[in-house]
């Protein structure tokens, strides 16, 4: 099991460590409601018996009553009002049950199902106490990997449901731009579903690897990365820290200033401060205090701070990604005169080494492949396109292992290919009359139990085992919202050859979560036909063996206690030959 150290003498290592324990969250106190209608409270056994039809009670039946007009008795006095010193019995009525009232949804609408009812928990502050977790075992990676996974699974599908209802309310291009990632974290902090709060962690995230890309910046909090929303240095402040003295945790490196210099392995890093507003150029000197401060007290303790790059995205949702590139130590720390003429403090940080490769390095190197891979790699390609342009974008199949080539002996299915009795003729077939995209409430959205699946961007808002596009019978474009598999993939991939796995399927971009990748295509085969491939030695693919793991995308049941998903679809009874078909 790993463990967690205490750090409190930043000038020695710890000496012991103790176990860690996986931090048991608070849980929500949900009062049961009752379905029935409910008598109301009653003050006597007279009242009681004239409202009931007489017959004999037995002396069981009055110890029965006995013992509940005592425990009726007991709980009134236990919530009694306290006057001057004495007890005040509450009047029946006071504990009545009475209708809940309206509640009002972020964006002002007001619903009356209990369905909408979130539960919020108090907010706990980030605390001060610094801790390393080391010697983590095979589980607990495991463990924190899937913990960090969840979470992140969790911030994304309500940035998306929350993003998608802020459109809703305003409108497609009107208003300001709805600020779903803002929302989702703030929600997820008041219910305590942040991660790393109660303890300061010096170095390495458990769960959180280097290569890690995030689109937002708010996600970073989320999950502990990095705990300031604006600030490019997270940082322990004096008032919080043991030793008196603040001590600096992360850093983001984005270009933010003008006197920054990044070479990779080491970063000439600007302190903040004294900068004009909306602007990189400095405007006063800077002071050596607050992550300045703390940046200085690190390189004296030569405690090592994560190092999380900024990098510019045309794809990503805010023009920006933010990628973990590993633990560094500041090593010298000078003040200078800057570019704009004044005072700033300059950091020379070095990254430790025997760790991964950069994820910013994998980055740059993954986008000049796709603009010229030949001059990258000009060895291993087998083909630049193994689809033969099926494909709306090119898929590149690569070995540089060995001599495999079977993957160019196949023919490349962009369709399954069923049996032509699997499905009955269709020639009146029923489809929507939306003739310039579908909108809710149409025929397509009440087969999907009135609701559609994709947001207006084509990104998959929450999981489901059988979803329904449009057909060949429907009046709306090609440019449906309810069309998206049928418009093909949009991510550049490569089919390459792995020492671990054999052939496996890379991105060469980056891929939102919830976005259409591509369709898992094959023959195939009824239960018979399974047989006797089965009988000759074919491999087989079971769709029906898959995970279900499309349940976690998209619940949101943590912050939004609701029924989230219809009823399962029938279990579909397929077998796929193959992915790809001989000739």
């Amino acid at each position: 099991m790993g463990s967690l150290v205490p750090f409190q003498d930043l000038n020695y290592p710890p000496l012991t460590t103790p176990k860690i324990e996986p931090k048991i969250e608070p849980l929500d106190e949900f009062y049961q409601q009752y379905q029935q209608n409910q008598q109301p409270h009653l003050s006597n056994a007279t009242f009681l018996q004239s409202q009931l039809p007489v017959h004999e009670i037995s002396q069981e039946e009055q110890q029965v009553y006995a013992e509940f007009h005592r425990i009726s008795e007991m709980f009134r006095s236990a919530f009694g009002k306290k006057r001057n010193g004495e007890l005040q019995v509450l009047h029946n009525d006071e504990l009545s049950i009475v209708p809940q009232p309206l509640l009002q949804q972020m964006d002002g609408r007001v619903s009356n199902s209990s369905s909408a009812i979130v539960v919020k928990k108090a907010m706990k502050h980030r605390s001060g106490e610094m801790v390393r977790v080391t010697d983590l075992g095979i589980e607990d990676q495991i463990y924190f990997r899937d913990l960090v996974r969840r979470t992140r699974m969790m911030y994304e599908s309500l940035r998306i449901y929350l993003h998608q209802e802020e459109e809703n309310v305003r409108g497609s291009g009107f208003g300001k731009r709805a600020r779903g990632d803002l929302k989702a974290a703030t929600l997820m902090k008041d219910r305590s579903l942040w991660l790393n709060r109660d303890k300061r962690i010096i170095g390495s995230i458990p769960g959180v690897f280097i290569g890690d890309v995030f689109f937002f910046r708010m996600e970073l909090c989320v999950i502990g990365l990095h705990g300031h929303a604006q600030a490019g240095i997270d940082y322990v402040p004096v008032s919080q820290s043991s030793s008196g003295e603040p001590v600096a945790t992360s850093i983001i490196v984005s270009g933010g200033y003008e006197d920054d210099e990044d070479a990779g392995d080491v970063i000439i890093y600007t302190g903040h401060g004294g900068q004009s507003r909306n602007s990189v150029r400095q405007c006063v000197h800077q002071k050596l205090e607050g992550g300045n401060r703390a940046l200085e007290r690190s390189k004296y303790y030569g405690i090592e701070v994560r190092v999380i790059r900024g990098v510019k995205c045309d794809t990503a949702p805010a023009g920006k990604i933010y990628i973990y590139d590993g633990l560094y130590k500041v090593t010298d720390c000078w003040f200078d005169i800057g570019k704009s003429g004044f005072g700033v403090y300059k950091y020379k940080i070095v990254r430790m080494p025997n760790q991964p490769e950069m994820g910013s390095t994998v980055f740059k190197f993954a986008a000049e492949l796709r603009r010229n891979p030949l001059s990258i790699r000009p060895s291993g390609y087998l083909s630049l396109d193994i689809s033969l342009g099926k494909e709306t974008s090119p898929i590149s199949l690569y070995n540089d292992i060995d001599s495999d080539r079977d993957p160019m002996l196949y023919e490349y299915l962009v369709k399954p290919i069923y049996p032509p009795f699997s499905f009955p003729q269709m020639d009146n077939g029923v489809g929507c009359n939306c003739t310039s995209g579908c909108s809710s409430g149409c025929y397509c959205a009440q087969r999907n139990g009135g609701e559609f699946l994709y947001d207006r961007n084509g990104i998959l808002m929450k999981g489901k085992p059988l979803i329904l596009e449009c057909g060949k019978f429907c009046k709306c474009p090609p440019t449906c919202r309810n069309r998206v598999s049928q418009n093909g993939g949009k991510y550049r991939l490569e089919i390459f050859r792995s020492r671990e796995t054999g052939w496996g399927v890379r991105p060469l971009t980056l891929i939102p979560a919830g976005s259409f990748i591509c369709e898992y295509s094959g023959v195939v085969l009824t239960r018979q036909q399974a047989e006797i491939f089965t009988m000759n030695g074919d491999s087989l693919v079971y769709p029906s063996r898959f995970p279900g793991r499309w349940v976690e995308w998209g619940d949101i049941s943590q912050v939004y206690p609701r029924s989230a998903y219809p009823p399962h679809s029938p279990q579909l009874h397929l077998w796929i030959l193959q992915w790809m078909c001989p000739e």
